[in-house]
């Protein structure tokens, strides 16, 4: 299924101009023009990852904005919630975050916001320079790839895509001893899904320094040893599915790499991929393990299961083409949250391989800074100060006239006032022709042809972000 590289440049499956996701559904073939074809309430237009339904049905809208209410008033005070509430913010994430609010949710969780306002002006900086020429050219092959069936990234040249090139290319200068891997498009491009490209940048940089150091530098260290320890917690949570993939010398390798490289991006229905995502950046990689070890235990769990699959090729088309039923949302959530595994497990486990690596392949070629396990490790290792917090724009909520005292109306009428008067004084008003209300039909069609309803065709930008409220 996956191939590594001697470089960080990852073949997620397939050739170099086609790459197959484990559903089926290929990554490298030309979407499509939308035309009157459906768009689901993610913005995908075809292909593995289209909801069949609204999932938030059952949602009723008054809960959805009271979430949204409760999570305003975390991040308008995140270190504290961080600090002393801890708990509840997890609970709110494996809840959902809200939709409206999950770009900037996880632009806090991650640190991302910390590290964008203490570099101010370095994305820009690096969108500027040219790049690196050879990780030029591999990122703009890989554009068309990511999520072809999605309205944002459909088009070739298009403001998506735009976007998506500039993350990546950032990225390969910001880390030029890293460069750019084939992994990191999917990542950065479901980023740019909910948020404008610098915080997407800043996420993605949090992402691969913070939550899975290592996973995409030259020779995949990292990954593999990642896998062995899947393969290990396997062992206890269910013995049957490690002892067939033992018994068909099936390597953690094949079937994990594109798993936890692209943080379930490309393999999981949608609804389930921010589910997990709303969990994994708030409590870090345990998540993906736990989603690693509920797929294999859901499909490789029982001798029953086992029938359909006697040999390693058939126990891969069985990995590729995990049944839907296992990858539903609210089994999935369920399952995950209530898998017993933390992170003193994986940091056992983890010391364990790495001392078993050693004696097999020598000392690591490259030594990882250590892993964050999630939101509250990465503030209090780099603790932020509330001016790096502060939202940008704020959100002011008037209270209501009926609620004012009588002099707080009057004052801000007069305030009003006073600011339309010097409004006025320092613009020049275009004299308006005329307009005649007795146009005929055909001159009224020629008027409105005049006017201009194009959307715009420029990127948000991180000033822009009340967009995502």
């Amino acid at each position: 299924m996956a191939k590594t590289e001697l470089g960080n440049g990852l073949d997620l499956g397939g050739s170099a101009e086609t790459m197959t996701d484990i559903n089926g559904s290929s990554y490298g073939s030309e979407p499509e023009e939308n035309g009157d074809r459906q768009v689901d309430r993610y913005g995908f237009t075809g292909g593995a990852q289209q909801s069949s339904g609204d999932t938030n049905a059952e949602i009723p809208n008054h809960v959805l904005r009271e979430r949204e209410a409760k999570w305003l008033e975390m991040l308008n005070s995140w270190d504290k919630w961080m600090a002393k509430k801890h708990k509840k913010v997890k609970e709110r994430c494996q809840k959902g975050i809200p939709p409206s609010l999950r770009g900037r949710a996880w632009l806090y969780l991650t640190g991302g916001k910390v590290k964008r306002e203490q570099n101010q002006g370095k994305f820009q900086e690096l969108d500027m320079m040219p790049g690196d020429p050879k990780w030029v050219d591999i990122i703009e092959r890989d554009l068309h790839r990511q999520f072809p069936f999605h309205e944002m990234f459909a088009a070739r040249g298009g403001h998506g895509q735009k976007d998506l090139f500039s993350v990546l290319k950032a990225y390969t200068l910001y880390r030029p001893d890293e460069g750019y891997c084939q992994a990191q498009a999917p990542i950065a491009a479901l980023l740019l899904m909910h948020m404008p490209a610098e915080d997407a940048f800043w996420v993605l940089i949090q992402i691969c320094e913070k939550y899975l150091p290592g996973y995409y530098s030259s020779g995949l260290e990292a990954i593999q040893l990642d896998g062995e320890i899947l393969n290990a917690l396997l062992r206890k949570v269910s013995p049957v599915a490690h002892r067939h993939l033992k018994k068909h010398k099936l390597d953690p390798i094949l079937y994990m790499t594109e798993w936890f490289m692209c943080a379930f991006s490309r393999t999981l229905p949608w609804a389930s991929v921010l589910r997990v995502w709303d969990t994994f950046l708030c409590e870090g990689v345990k998540i993906l393990f736990r989603v690693g070890l509920v797929l294999l235990k859901c499909t490789l769990g029982s001798q029953e299961k086992l029938k359909a699959c006697q040999g390693l090729y058939e126990t891969m088309e069985l990995l590729r083409n995990i049944q839907p039923q296992y990858m539903q949302e609210s089994f999935l959530v369920h399952e995950i949250i209530h898998l017993q595994l933390s992170e003193k497990d994986i940091e056992k486990e983890h010391h364990a391989q790495v001392r078993r690596w050693k004696d097999s392949h020598g000392e690591l070629h490259s030594m990882s800074p250590p892993r964050m396990h999630g939101a509250k490790a990465i503030m209090a290792a780099e603790p932020p100060n509330k001016q790096d917090l502060k939202q940008r724009p704020a959100i002011i909520v008037e209270p209501p006239l009926g609620l004012m005292k009588d002099e707080d109306v009057a004052q801000n009428a007069k305030e009003s006032v006073i600011s339309k008067r010097k409004l006025l004084k320092k613009t020049i008003l275009p004299q308006e022709e005329p307009i005649n209300p007795y146009l005929s039909p055909a001159d009224a069609s020629a008027l409105l042809n005049n006017v201009s309803t194009g959307g715009s065709k420029e990127s948000l930008s991180s000033a822009d972000l009340d967009t995502y409220l």
